[in-house]
């Protein structure tokens, strides 16, 4: 496949103009994490069986070769952070306290699958290489190696807390940065599934606060 000659694309500028500032230049808030082993957009959890039989969508926008900075910069900031969030999802599913809150991470987890089972080919479709660039990056609502590694040692109750504070950030975060492809990106399949991330983040954000102890947890 022959590769499109994409706009090159800092990280640092692209997430910056992802949060809403959409200029495309100075430095982002993104710091270096502990988390340096390189990922690639095929690292995730263990997918649930609907997941694995649901066929991802097709875009009905064009898919033209043309891609914009911001395009880049949301399809590569996106994979990782589902990638991110399934992790989680996948401590809370299983370890979770309260019922309510692991058939939530449940149902979330194979939404969340399901998104990545689009996002990867649209990565294809743009000639970008399916590897994480923000690897090793404490990007904002990124779920890092150590928010992982803090989990595995919570229990109960305490869990629960870290897995609704890190799971409303990546929700709230990755929202935002797909309204702002919304607005200003290039290409049309890419914006059609950024109006889809906002919706299903929306609905699971409304749910999320509603789950027990998310008041006191979230404050």
């Amino acid at each position: 496949m022959n590769r499109m000659n994409l706009p090159k694309l800092p990280h640092r500028a692209a997430v910056l103009g992802l949060l809403g500032v959409l200029a495309l230049t100075g430095a982002a808030g993104c710091s270096p994490a502990g988390d340096s082993t390189p990922r690639t957009t095929a690292d995730s959890a263990p997918r649930t069986a609907e997941a694995r039989t649901s066929a991802p969508p097709s875009a009905t926008g064009s898919a033209s070769a043309s891609a914009s900075a911001t395009d880049v910069g949301w399809v590569q900031l996106m994979t990782p952070m589902n990638q991110q969030a399934v992790k989680l999802l996948t401590l809370a599913a299983e370890r979770a306290d309260e019922p309510r809150l692991r058939a939530f991470a449940v149902r979330l987890r194979a939404d969340q699958e399901a998104e990545l089972d689009r996002l990867r080919p649209l990565l294809t479709r743009m000639g970008l290489p399916l590897t994480d660039v923000h690897a090793g990056h404490d990007m904002p609502g990124m779920v890092t190696e150590r928010d992982l590694t803090a989990a595995r040692a919570a229990e109960g109750p305490a869990f629960d807390r870290l897995v609704l504070a890190g799971i409303r950030d990546h929700l709230r975060q990755s929202a935002q940065v797909s309204r702002s492809e919304i607005t200003a990106g290039g290409r049309a399949d890419a914006r059609e599934l950024a109006r889809a991330l906002v919706t299903a983040r929306e609905t699971f954000l409304a749910e999320l606060a509603r789950l027990p102890g998310a008041e006191r947890a979230l404050g």
